[in-house]
């Protein structure tokens, strides 16, 4: 399973799903995390540029072509929460501290 989560540079979640300026992507096999790759997607910077929609397809796009199966995060706003739903992947809210122990706790 391909789980995404924003992460802040010192490996904690950054609160902020939709403008986080990064991202890390896992691996998890067997409930552990073979590969953790950390991405930036200066999301904060982008938020405002275009409409809310464009921001939403941006993270679609991305979610996409990372192959992602599973979001960790601490909050996100009502409309990316629907458009993740309806694209059918799980979203696990209320995370923070370490980035890495919060997708294995929600793995586990």
């Amino acid at each position: 399973m391909i789980v995404c989560a924003p992460v802040t540079m010192d490996g904690n979640i950054d609160p902020r799903w939709g403008r986080a300026d990064w991202v890390a992507i896992a691996d998890v096999q067997d409930g552990k995390i073979n590969t953790w790759r950390e991405i930036e997607v200066s999301w904060s910077r982008l938020h405002d540029e275009g409409t809310e929609g464009s921001h939403h397809a941006r993270v679609v796009k991305f979610l996409r072509e990372q192959g992602v199966e599973a979001v960790v995060a601490h909050h996100m706003g009502d409309g990316m929460t629907r458009m993740l739903d309806t694209m059918g992947i799980p979203v696990h809210l209320g995370a923070s501290g370490d980035a890495r122990a919060a997708v294995q706790e929600v793995i586990s």
